[in-house]
């Protein structure tokens, strides 16, 4: 997959935190002391569970499918159980790949590739984000990728929703231009009336403790008694999650781009985070774009590029442009809104986005349409990430408690228009949650290493601060001078990836937590 057509998937996929749930007038979910009151009979269920369901070290390995697969990467599936509580009960299918280690006389063992999310496929990590570690982590690991449950070549759902409801500038509960909820309402009724009507049994299954346990399984299925693993956004919690209910298991773990454990949150803390983020990464794409000499700067100073978007974005909003191949085929502002957010994943994208902006303002046409992944694709990424979210933790049900938030919201951080604390499917989900959140706490072996930009505008430093503070003596953490979303062999610096580096291929980490300029 090119540069291009990752980013435009990652802003798809990777923040499917972008799958929204937002409705009023249904029965209240439960209270999350009423979904705790359960936790303790189910958990003992599943401690029972925790076997592995195939025998260690049996998987049988062919070859991969798909145009940009390695030849040496192998795929295979393992089989789990839907509900872990049942262990005996009906099974879905988990699709795993490997490239193996390099140099197998310095092999240590198998690092899992934990794609973000939720709502990412990861079964060709191996082939893709693995070959830029660097050789010596190559030869030291098995690395090992796979589609989480209910996503593409593992057992998929879909819950069949309407085309405009996964609109790229869809996939984030962007208000209306006056700050109106109202649409944001109506979609996630849709949307959580969509999935309750197709979504299958599956559905009711996709949590992030689910995800933890089928990794076990994996591990098991691999013949290794412990794990590494490289995380990456929604994956730094599954991770974290992991090393929560099965810290034995766990051997050198990196936790790239994290996300705030918050148990009593959750997803909502993640999607709200995004406030925050983009005004921690902006400033960097208002130095870039009022540079001397930049052939794309839009400014003389960078005090002048937020009034100069900010004016453009209200402009938009009331007078939409043409943009023929978009979807929705027009430049509104909050289209706008959401390619700044997107953009600032991967400041590469700056070049762009300040050609869309002086199109703009201009009055020039348009640059093409970003890529897109094909619907079904869609479908199937925004179906699990939505149910991800809303199973993980029951959301407010009252339209008055977003329309407040989004006006707060507003105020504070106009970059954002209030779409960080809006309604997305989840307020209308038809389902309760079926366990509390895992909380993520300091028991457990001291190997675990969070690295976190700055500047990242999806997974802010003070959601990393959190993760870090609930893991105690277990994390160190590097935090870089660097702006943009995943920060190792990403958006960082050579600093943050020796210390990573190093981390993996012989398990030194800094004594205390530190930081790389």
């Amino acid at each position: 997959m090119t540069k291009i057509k990752r980013h435009a998937a990652l802003c798809v996929a990777s923040t499917t935190a972008a799958v929204f749930t937002g409705l009023t007038g249904l029965t209240p979910a439960p209270a999350a002391a009423q979904a705790s009151a359960r936790t303790p009979a189910l958990a003992s269920a599943w401690t029972a569970a925790q076997a592995p369901v195939a025998p260690r070290g049996t998987l049988r390995w062919t070859a991969c499918e798909g145009e940009d697969v390695d030849p040496r990467q192998q795929c295979a599936t393992v089989e789990v159980p839907r509900d872990h509580a049942d262990p005996d009960g009906p099974t879905l299918s988990l699709a795993v790949s490997r490239i193996p280690s390099e140099k197998p006389s310095v092999r240590r063992g198998a690092l899992l590739l934990i794609p973000g999310g939720p709502g990412e496929p990861g079964i060709d990590n191996p082939s893709g984000k693995g070959q830029k570690l660097p050789q010596k982590v190559r030869d030291a690991y098995d690395l090992i990728g796979l589609d989480p449950r209910g996503m593409g070549r593992s057992t998929p759902v879909d819950c069949g929703f309407e085309r405009r409801d996964i609109a790229p500038s869809a996939l984030r509960p962007w208000p209306g231009t006056d700050g109106s909820v109202t649409g944001n309402l109506a979609a996630a009724r849709r949307m959580s009336d969509a999935c309750a009507r197709n979504g299958g049994p599956l559905l009711r299954h996709l949590t992030t403790a689910n995800i933890a346990r089928d990794l076990d399984r994996v591990r098991a299925a691999l013949g290794e008694p412990r794990v590494s693993a490289w995380a990456t956004s929604y994956g730094t919690y599954v991770g974290a999650v992991y090393a929560q209910l099965f810290p034995s298991r766990t051997d050198r773990v990196v936790l790239d781009s994290n996300d705030d454990p918050d148990p009593a949150r959750v997803g909502r803390n993640w999607i709200a985070a995004h406030e925050r983020g983009v005004e921690d990464a902006f400033p960097d794409f208002a130095e870039w774009a009022s540079r001397p000499g930049n052939p794309d700067r839009l400014a003389r100073t960078a005090d002048e590029v937020r009034p100069l978007f900010l004016r453009l974005a209200a402009r938009l909003d009331r007078e939409p442009v043409p943009w023929p191949g978009a979807d929705p085929a027009e430049l509104n502002g909050n289209v706008l809104r959401h390619t700044l957010l997107t953009t600032l994943y991967e400041p590469d994208g700056y070049p762009a986005l300040a050609r869309l902006i002086r199109a703009a303002r201009e009055g020039a046409p348009l640059p093409p349409a970003p890529w897109a992944p094909p619907e079904k694709a869609l479908q199937n990424s925004v179906a699990v990430g939505t149910a991800t979210l809303c199973n993980d933790v029951a959301w407010p049900r009252s339209a008055d408690t977003y329309r407040k938030e989004v006006a707060a919201s507003r105020a504070a951080f106009p970059l954002t228009a209030g779409m960080p604390r809006n309604a997305m499917p989840c307020a209308a989900w038809p389902y309760e949650p079926r366990e509390a959140p895992v909380r993520v706490t300091g028991r457990g072996p001291s190997n675990i290493l969070l690295i976190q930009n700055e500047r990242d505008p999806a997974s802010p430093l003070a959601g990393a601060r959190r993760l870090r503070a609930a893991l105690g003596d277990r994390a160190r953490m590097v935090t870089v001078d660097a702006t943009g979303h995943e920060s190792y062999l990403a958006n960082g610096n050579a600093c943050g990836d020796r210390t990573v580096t190093r981390f993996l291929t012989t398990g030194k980490r800094p004594a205390g937590d530190v930081r790389c300029d």
